[in-house]
């Protein structure tokens, strides 16, 4: 069988599942074209309020595929080149998705794996849940943003032992890092994940893609910038019905109902 990217609904949210059997769900570049190509579904469709990126067969990527690696090295440089600038427009779009995206990981998160969770806006972890930067045991290097990412949520230190070592970091250790939101019982990330997709469904979409966006932004904005980001975000949510909706929600002391 071969690898592919599963899509499916359930209520307001779209799952995006991994699936490569045999293979601990690795990735490949039909993928990340599906993975693109369902974000940008799930923008336009204003029924679907939340994605959640999981992993078939309870765990979640084990990364590249060396085999395909390998034959990769026996082409031009550029079609590793290539590929690997499909996987960055895979994790853009999720970075970019207006939608909150959930990383629902059992088993184990590896290599692009790993940089594929840490794209998303919240990770839920199964208790033995490993998360695996082992490009230095075969001799390379991050890709799909890892680096960028854990240096801009880690301590230098920390980040630089992760990828200096190699080894398997519990989502314990990573939740206490700030990195893993919620832990549950092994084989229940997905559901646990679904629960509150469902949570998140019932708030403003409007203010959580301007949220999104801010959180996105800021890390490349001085502060007088971001002032003036969060000034227009604010007067443009304050103007827009969910703004209405949502005041006039908690003065009546009802649940808003966000269309």
């Amino acid at each position: 069988m071969s690898a592919e990217l599963l899509a499916s609904r359930r209520d307001a949210t779209l799952i995006l599942t991994l699936s490569n059997p045999g293979a601990k769900n690795a990735l490949h570049p039909d993928m990340y074209a599906a993975g693109i190509e369902a974000l940008s579904t799930a923008e336009r469709d204003p029924e679907i309020r939340a994605v959640v990126i999981t992993g078939a067969d309870h765990f979640f990527c084990a990364g590249g595929n060396l085999n395909r690696l390998l034959q990769n090295l026996a082409q031009d440089r550029t079609v590793q080149a290539d590929s690997i600038d499909q996987l960055h427009g895979w994790i853009d779009a999720i970075r970019d998705c207006p939608k909150p995206v959930i990383a629902a990981v059992d088993g184990a998160a590896a290599g692009a794996g790993f940089s594929l969770a840490l794209a998303c806006d919240l990770i839920v972890a199964g208790a033995s849940a490993k998360f695996v930067m082992a490009y230095v045991k075969v001799g390379l290097t991050p890709d799909g943003g890892a680096s960028w990412f854990l240096s801009q949520a880690l301590p230098r230190q920390l980040a630089s032992e992760i990828f200096f070592e190699g080894k398997a970091v519990t989502a314990t250790r990573l939740q206490q890092a700030g990195l893993v939101n919620r832990i549950v019982a092994d084989g229940q990330a997905l559901e646990a994940a679904l629960d509150w997709s469902d949570e998140l469904a019932a708030q403003s979409p409007h203010a959580l893609e301007q949220i999104k966006s801010l959180l996105r932004d800021a890390p490349s904005n001085n502060l007088p910038a971001h002032f003036e980001a969060e000034k227009q975000s604010f007067v443009d949510s304050l103007h827009h019905r969910d703004g209405l909706e949502g005041i006039s929600a908690f003065l009546e002391k009802r649940k808003p109902v966000y269309r």
